[in-house]
C-alpha cells in the first residue's frame, strides 16, 4: 500500500496567508513556542515583527520573554489598532502577537486584514481566564485561525496534564498580571476542588486520596 508521506504545515507554506493560534493555561509553554516559531522564520531570512500588550510588563517593558526566561524582541501597544499603523508600509513577511487575550476586538479584523495580504500571523493566548471561562477575543481568534495549537502545562498539585489558570490570590478582577505567587496550573479535578476549597491548600485537599 503506498503511503503519502507526511508534510507539515508549518514548514511548507501555502500560497496566501495564514492565521496560527497557540493557547493554553499559564505554564503550558505558549509564549515559548511562540518565540520558537518566529526564530525558526527569522533563521529562514524572513522578516518578521512581534507585537504584545503594552499592559504586560512583568519580565520586559518591550520584549516578549517566556517563563523561562527565552526572549525576543517587540513592539509593546497600547490597543490593536496600533499594531496596523505601525506596519504600514513595511512589508514584514511574519507577524508575531503574544498575550492576545488583552487585546481588544479589532484585533480580530486587523488579523483578518494581514492574512489576507498574505501574511503569517502566529499568535499566543490564554484561552480560559482564572475562573475557568473563556477569555476575551481567544474564542474568536481560535474561530477564524486556519491552525491551532492548545498546549498543556504539569498540574501542580497532582502532576496530572493541566489546563486551567488557578488563582492563588482572593482577587475577583478579570485582569491580574502574575507568576507563580498568583497562579498555578492546575488540572480540571484540582482546578475544581480548589475553587471549592480556597481556604485549603490544594495539597492538604488530596493528602488522603491517590491520583
Amino acid at each position: 500500500m503506498h503511503i503519502e508521506p507526511t508534510i507539515h504545515h508549518l514548514d511548507h507554506p501555502v500560497e496566501g496567508g495564514w492565521i496560527e493560534v497557540v493557547c493554553g493555561s499559564m505554564f503550558s509553554g505558549k509564549t515559548e513556542e511562540l518565540i520558537r516559531r518566529l526564530t525558526r522564520a527569522k533563521i529562514a531570512r524572513q522578516s518578521v515583527q512581534i507585537f504584545k500588550p503594552a499592559i504586560d510588563t512583568r519580565y520586559d517593558d518591550q520584549k516578549v520573554v517566556s517563563h523561562n526566561q527565552n526572549e525576543i524582541d517587540s513592539i509593546a501597544v497600547e490597543k490593536a489598532s496600533d499594531i496596523l499603523t505601525l506596519l504600514k508600509e513595511k512589508n514584514y513577511q511574519v507577524i508575531g502577537i503574544d498575550e492576545a487575550q488583552f487585546f481588544d476586538k479589532e484585533l480580530l479584523n486587523i488579523c483578518q486584514i494581514l492574512a489576507n495580504q498574505g501574511k503569517r500571523i502566529v499568535i499566543a493566548g490564554l484561552d480560559m481566564d482564572f475562573a475557568g471561562k473563556p477569555f476575551g477575543i481567544m474564542p474568536q481568534l481560535l474561530a477564524i485561525a486556519e491552525y491551532v495549537t492548545k498546549v498543556h502545562a504539569i498540574c501542580m498539585c497532582c502532576g496530572k496534564v493541566a489546563a486551567y489558570s488557578f488563582r492563588l490570590t482572593p482577587s475577583k478582577q478579570k485582569i491580574l498580571l502574575g507568576e507563580k505567587t498568583e497562579y498555578e496550573a492546575r488540572c480540571r479535578k484540582c482546578f475544581v476542588k480548589g475553587n471549592l476549597n480556597l481556604e485549603t491548600d490544594c495539597k492538604e485537599v488530596f493528602k488522603d486520596e491517590v491520583l
